[in-house]
């Protein structure tokens, strides 16, 4: 004998269901990944169906489940894929074949080049370029450093790159 809950669950499923399942699709744009996720909504909603306080507000709370189960997939898939990232990119910087001697001179020369071409550039732009791409800091880092908003070394690493780009196709 099945009790009243689950047959209220089945009528809401059967009501709202399509529509719970159209959000999801227009969300995530895969019909095997928005099945998977239309089950964890309705599993979770029917773990929680007995805490539902009114009735009327079923369609919304349903809608609420759905986007919260996309949030979740997303930030989940996107941590993987972050890992993924940082693994491949450190595993290939340890088994990239090393440069032939011939390489590293040009490679070195280049750099050379690039550091004093940098250094060519009026102050103002020659020290958030060349602590930016030199010394890998970050541009808030270089706004504490250089005790200025970051609004202005954003709008110091635009200029500077703009006086950069000729002189940098001159050497290509």
């Amino acid at each position: 004998m099945r009790d009243k809950m689950t047959d209220l669950f089945e009528e809401m499923v059967i009501e709202h269901g399509k529509a719970i399942f159209n959000y999801i699709f227009s969300l995530v744009k895969h019909k095997e990944l928005a099945e998977d996720l239309y089950q964890e909504v309705l599993t979770s909603a029917y773990l929680a169906f007995n805490s539902v306080k009114e009735p009327a507000k079923l369609k919304s709370w349903l809608f609420t489940i759905a986007g919260n189960k996309c949030r979740d997939y997303w930030r989940k898939e996107n941590k993987a894929k972050q890992f993924w990232k940082e693994e491949v990119y450190s595993y290939s910087s340890i088994v990239e074949a090393p440069l032939l001697p011939e390489e590293e001179v040009l490679h070195k020369d280049s750099a050379k080049k690039m550091e004093e071409t940098v250094m060519s550039l009026p102050e103002i732009y020659k020290s958030a370029i060349f602590l930016f791409y030199f010394k890998d800091f970050t541009l808030l880092e270089i706004s504490k450093r250089s005790n200025i908003p970051i609004s202005t070394v954003k709008t110091r690493m635009k200029r500077g790159k703009e006086h950069l780009r000729p002189k940098l196709q001159s050497l290509a």
